[in-house]
């Protein structure tokens, strides 16, 4: 059956997205207890394939003639579920994506909000009488109120990000100096994009560190890939991207050696960057925290790594031209992320392959950082 219409103006979710923006000035709650540990993208298997069983004499007939009815009705189903762009989980086995991971917050930062009120109270008569005329007339421009909330934050409303210049070359992703070269490259691209953007809005961008090792290290977050992974993570503790080049290419090579795909997965890091930059990152813990449901904190997660998969597409979109990515790659790229999300039987914090293609499509395709507002919308658009 099918769902009624959401309220004007709400997110429907990745499948025929329509939001509109925010309030360029909503009320936000005052900022939570910072987090401080990593996160990173979801995980790729490529499909698998069951053999047929011979057959012979008149079965093979018969089994010949089921087996063409049978696909018959397979185009049928596959053809009605695409027409309907249904947001169910694939049954494909999926990729993985980075994810972050926290840790306890620095011993110097506060663990409470401040007194509302003063220690002392003031003196009943000034100090000094004031002079007759101000010293100075108020500032050109009035200070920008920023939203750090989930909904509503400013964020939202930066619009696209402008088309950045970005050749990648013919980096060999299997040479760690040239793989190495290529990801910083295309950092320094995130941040002439990203840049401005938070700009229009009041937010003070500031790019993050990388730390590239050709097998593994340790950093603020511990160690680089994560035990039993071979992806990518970012560290809000030092706002850092870890990475190890043969990792990746152990991970994604298998897709072949155009390195899009491993660069997007950059872009998703780059996009807990600007959820942190944001206030978004702050807001997630702290409702996570807020919560001892393991399923509640599970769909929290999702809606934070979803977000950067759209934010992932949002970047690759404004590379495009100058990357530059073919109708071709685009489709490799939609392709690929069609089966990335959680693994069978893992636990359920990245989201399906459903949800992933349709976040990423969404920033792709879509542009504007509104319409990653993966906070805005209902559970099934973020399963």
């Amino acid at each position: 059956m099918p769902q009624p219409p959401p309220p004007p103006g709400h997110p429907q979710g990745p499948q025929g997205w329509s939001p509109q923006p925010p309030h360029p000035n909503p009320p936000y709650p005052p900022g939570p207890q910072r987090p401080t540990g990593p996160y990173g993208p979801p995980r790729y298997t490529p499909p698998t394939w069951q053999p047929r069983k011979k057959k012979s004499g008149a079965g093979a007939i018969v089994g010949g003639l089921l087996g063409v009815m049978a696909l018959a009705l397979v185009v049928l189903f596959v053809g009605a579920a695409l027409l309907k762009k249904s947001g169910h989980e694939s049954s494909t086995t999926p990729i993985a994506l980075p994810t972050f991971t926290y840790s306890p917050p620095p011993h110097d930062e506060p663990t409470s909000p401040p007194t509302t009120r003063p220690t002392s109270r003031p003196t009943s008569r000034p100090t000094s009488q004031p002079t007759s005329r101000p010293t100075s007339g108020p500032t050109s421009e009035p200070v920008r109120q920023v939203n750090k909330s989930l909904k509503a934050n400013s964020l939202y409303l930066a619009g696209t990000l402008p088309t950045t210049r970005c050749p990648a070359g013919n980096a060999n992703i299997y040479n760690h100096a040239q793989f190495k070269a290529l990801i910083l490259k295309t950092g320094k691209c995130m941040g002439n994009a990203w840049g401005p953007a938070l700009d229009r809005v009041g937010i003070t961008w500031q790019a993050p560190g990388y730390m590239i090792a050709a097998r593994k290290g340790r950093g603020a977050c511990g160690d680089y890939p994560s035990p039993g992974s071979n992806v990518p993570y970012y560290c809000p503790r030092n706002s850092t991207i870890y990475a190890s080049t043969s990792a990746m290419t152990k991970e994604y090579g298998s897709l072949g050696n155009w390195h899009g795909l491993i660069i997007s997965m950059m872009a998703h890091e780059y996009g807990h960057h600007i959820q942190n930059l944001t206030g978004i990152s702050d807001q997630w813990w702290s409702h996570y925290l807020a919560t001892s449901s393991k399923n509640t904190r599970l769909a929290l997660t999702r809606r934070h790594e979803l977000q950067a998969t759209c934010f992932g597409g949002m970047f690759m979109r404004s590379v495009a031209a100058s990357y530059p990515i073919s109708a071709a790659q685009r489709n490799s790229l939609l392709w690929a992320y069609n089966h990335l999300g959680d693994p069978p039987g893992g636990p359920r914090d990245h989201g399906s392959t459903a949800s992933n293609y349709g976040w990423f499509r969404q920033g792709y395709m879509r542009q504007k950082a509104y319409q990653c507002n993966t906070w805005a919308v209902g559970a099934s658009s973020v399963s």
